[in-house]
């Protein structure tokens, strides 16, 4: 049985932090299970290109199958665009709704 991992950040660097050691646990136990990591509200600044102190430990669970969405709105609400981000995160119109249609399809809601 696989199961869909749901990780949602929307505070500081040490919940970041602690989502990416619960995707790396989860990879290790369950590989190739799908893992997706929402942040929105303040988070989002926690992904700016030249700043991010966990961009490697990102790059390394998107290599293992961690998709990444970053909420445009909260974007928006920080005068920030996609552009701004480190790579291979996926911009989304709003952060809500994807936690939402997520658990729709069966993923395991976490909030570290």
């Amino acid at each position: 049985m696989s199961w869909k991992l749901l990780l949602h950040v929307d505070g500081g660097a040490a919940e970041l932090a602690t989502a990416l050691r619960n995707a790396g646990n989860y990879a290790n136990t369950q590989p190739g299970a799908a893992m997706t990591l929402v942040l929105n509200g303040p988070a989002v600044e926690l992904l700016r290109a030249g700043s991010c102190p966990q961009e490697a430990d990102i790059a390394k669970l998107r290599g293992l199958g961690l998709r990444v969405l970053v909420c445009n709105n909260a974007l928006k609400d920080r005068g920030m665009t996609s552009a701004q981000l480190i790579g291979g995160v996926e911009v989304v119109p709003a952060g809500i709704v994807e936690l939402v249609r997520l658990q729709d399809e069966g993923y395991a809601y976490v909030k570290p």
